[in-house]
């Protein structure tokens, strides 16, 4: 299938992608939830709720940071069971794995929490467009969940049949691209048995140049790419939906508070739209017509079919205002 035609299943139809690399990593202990809440910045997951062959949770979505407010890495959060059973499973991107096992590893107490490598291998797909939720609810939940609750589930909400984090899979709602999604997750022949039926069953195939075509429309960052560890959190956009304000303490928070009260960030990222130009490589420097000093630097851009032309992830400095041309420079 061409990428035109993949764009095209997952804005209008549905459309599948296998979203690897993806790391994952388990919190064990005696009180784990508890040592995470100082590590992280967003809210630690409730325990899920079973009803008949029903497991509904909701994961949820944070930073960990370095005591200066910079980014270590971006990590969704999700408790499959009871705390001091199954514990956290850590869903993080590959490019902030090494640096948040080594920051949980100093920070953790291993008498009250351990670090270690999921022992399943979970994978990842994604299912994207107006006919996901119906695909899921029938060939991932058995029709047990039904399709209007999938489609309109708050991000981070999350269902699964049977027994968790056993052979079967956990879709998870989330909002990375503009279409409806969802991922699912689970032990890989498990994924790879439900990625096939779903593509069997009329979902299209589509690469991770189209999903990243579709994320960079919807404005969404990813750790690695538009996030690094100099980056914090309030440039890219992410506090409101990373971090709870009303949390206990965490490392970083002073930076954090201190932004939000009294201070602001000297870049953040927005979309840019360039037009007909040649898709430009990360790091590519954005300027406004007629002047010499850079006031943007580019970090993802995709040739988008919704904007007509090429559009940017780029962190633009303080004191350009929204519809302000900014152009590269030959």
């Amino acid at each position: 299938m061409t990428a035109p035609d993949a764009y095209r299943a997952a804005t209008e139809d549905s459309a599948v992608v296998v979203r690897e690399p993806r790391s994952w990593l388990t919190v064990t202990g005696r009180a784990p939830g508890q040592m995470l809440k100082g590590v992280v910045t967003g809210r630690i997951p409730e325990p899920p709720v079973r009803d008949g062959e029903v497991t509904r949770g909701r994961a949820g979505y944070s930073a960990v940071l370095t005591p200066k407010g910079k980014m270590i890495s971006d990590v969704r959060l999700f408790l499959l069971g009871e705390e001091t059973g199954a514990g956290f499973l850590l869903d993080v991107p590959d490019a902030g794995a090494d640096g948040l096992r080594a920051h949980l590893g100093r920070f953790l107490p291993p008498r009250m929490a351990r670090v270690s490598e999921a022992a399943s291998g979970p994978v990842m797909i994604s299912v994207t467009g107006p006919g996901a939720a119906a695909h899921l609810s029938r060939l991932a939940l058995g029709l047990r969940v039904d399709q209007e609750e999938l489609a309109g589930a708050e991000e981070g909400s999350w269902w699964a049949v049977g027994e968790v984090g056993g052979e079967g899979v956990v879709v998870a709602r989330w909002q990375d691209v503009g279409p409806p999604s969802f991922d699912a997750i689970g032990p890989r022949a498990a994924v790879e048995a439900l990625r096939s039926s779903l593509v069997a069953g009329g979902v299209a195939e589509m690469g991770l140049d189209t999903w990243e075509t579709l994320r960079v429309e919807a404005g969404r960052p990813a750790f690695g790419v538009d996030m690094d560890q100099d980056t914090i959190p309030v440039e890219a956009g992410i506090d409101g939906r990373a971090i709870d304000h009303a949390k206990g303490c965490y490392t970083g928070q002073e930076v954090i508070v201190r932004i939000r009260d009294r201070g602001h960030v000297n870049r953040s990222l927005r979309n840019v739209f360039l037009g007909d130009v040649p898709l430009p490589a990360a790091g590519a420097e954005l300027f406004v017509e007629g002047e010499s000093r850079p006031m943007g630097r580019v970090t993802s851009a995709v040739l988008s079919p919704s904007a007509g032309g090429v559009l940017a992830l780029a962190y633009v400095r303080r004191g350009v205002e929204s519809g302000t041309a900014l152009v590269l420079r030959p």
